[in-house]
């Protein structure tokens, strides 16, 4: 977890000359927000949660050394955990859908743009320093637009794409004056971006036929690490579809993929930092190719690579252990899947989110018995929104083994605790006692 402030260490009498004591980090992000207008000074805010793969590798590998001090600097920083029900609603207020997310905003209010998901160091920093800089301010890059910048035509349109505005953003470009829109439908990124715009609008109207074409399109397109998401958006579109025509339009997807696993995944320095969505994408594109030996093959290759990376030390990096565990899920890898678990249940005993992975396994696989101590051992630690998903298998659990009192127990009990914050989540909880 990171703080804007290092532990100071403290005598048991201060000396005359000490320093006054730094103010503490703000306790929320509208704290945050009141404190960066008094100190004229932008806010970042650090979408999370405990049980995000890719934060863990953020907060390993890049919210780390000179660069990140420097930052905490010139920025209030806030950590926002979305188990938490004040920054889960913030969340929904500045339409965060993807952990983790980097919000700037700056002293005035206004949004300065914001970072999707996990980069590699460099990259993280050359990015945070352009929201920084106000470049990438909305307004001023539809004030640049309305100029006839095809770039700023661009920025604007990816700017609602990270917003996941597809229908807003569709909506500004239909509202550009003619003579711009028809020169920047002839720019190669502003197209790539209005596609990209219509697939967000597809996906919000579940509208499948439009998925599958906008997000073919979109895979034309030169789109680096986005790769594996929308080639997920496509497989799940058509899974409906008849099996042959299924293949024949994924099967076209399949060298593509394949070069973009080579290049900037499967490299001694990747440049696509989410290597999980990578590989889990590629397993998902061989199978639905009905290519189980290649499948297993990707995945393979991704638990040897994980395995080297830890050399035997499960914390030596928690982003590649828990990305390892997955792949050993996806592979089916049965007992070294089981050994692995425990592993990291060892390795982590300070949060929820082993015990209840592995307890709800269990209880998935039919060993409700097996599964409840783990998930009991999880409750212990889970909060907010993750006590209700804990509390989901523990009745799954108590269900299965006819304990149905005990299971109306827990969720009255779970109901009092988190109804008022979570009602929607709590309303599904209860609906498990008559399924």
């Amino acid at each position: 977890m990171k703080s804007l402030l290092a532990a100071l260490a403290l005598g048991l009498t201060a000396p005359a000359f000490a320093a006054p004591a730094a103010p503490a980090a703000p306790a929320s992000i509208d704290a945050a927000l009141a404190q960066a207008k008094h100190e004229n000074k932008p806010v970042l805010i650090d979408f999370q949660a405990v049980w995000c793969y890719s934060c863990y590798y953020m907060a390993s590998h890049v919210l780390t050394g000179k660069e990140w001090n420097d930052l905490e600097r010139k920025v209030v920083f806030y950590e926002a955990d979305a188990d938490k029900p004040a920054d889960q609603a913030w969340m929904k207020k500045l339409n965060v859908h993807f952990l983790p997310t980097y919000v700037a905003i700056g002293p005035d209010g206004e949004e300065l743009g914001r970072i999707l998901a996990e980069r590699p160091r460099d990259a993280f920093y050359a990015e945070v320093g352009t929201l920084l800089s106000g470049d990438a301010r909305l307004s001023r890059q539809k004030a640049d637009a309305a100029k006839g910048s095809m770039a700023a035509v661009a920025d604007v349109l990816e700017t609602y794409q990270l917003r996941y505005q597809g229908k807003e953003g569709l909506a500004w470009f239909d509202a550009l004056p003619p003579v711009v829109r028809n020169v920047s439908d002839k720019d190669k990124r502003v197209a790539l971006a209005k596609q990209q715009l219509r697939l967000l609008d597809a996906q919000d109207a579940k509208d499948d036929a439009t998925i599958a074409d906008a997000a073919t399109r979109v895979l034309d397109g030169n789109i680096g690490c986005q790769r594996p998401y929308v080639l997920d958006a496509l497989l799940d579109a058509v899974k409906t579809r008849p099996d042959a025509e299924q293949k024949a339009l994924l099967a076209k997807q399949k060298p593509a993929y394949d070069d973009y696993l080579a290049t900037q995944v499967f490299t001694a320095t990747p440049a696509c930092a989410d290597q999980r969505s990578a590989v889990l994408s590629a397993a998902d594109l061989d199978a639905a190719l009905g290519d189980h030996a290649a499948e297993q093959a990707v995945l393979r290759k991704a638990i040897d690579l994980s395995r080297e990376k830890l050399h035997g030390d499960v914390k030596s990096d928690r982003n590649v252990a828990d990305t390892l565990r997955v792949y050993l899920v996806r592979a089916k890898a049965g007992n070294e899947l089981d050994t692995f678990e425990k592993q990291l249940i060892a390795a982590y005993p300070n949060d929820y989110v082993y015990n209840y992975r592995y307890g709800r396994r269990l209880v998935e696989s039919g060993q409700p018995a097996e599964g409840l101590p783990y998930l009991d051992k999880a409750a212990k630690k889970a909060y907010g929104a993750n006590a209700i998903t804990v509390a989901t298998y523990r009745v799954k659990a108590l269900q299965a083994l006819h304990r149905d009192d005990d299971a109306r127990k827990l969720v009255a009990q779970t109901a009092a605790a988190q109804g008022k914050a979570f009602p929607e989540q709590v309303k599904k909880l209860q609906a498990t006692l008559n399924s």
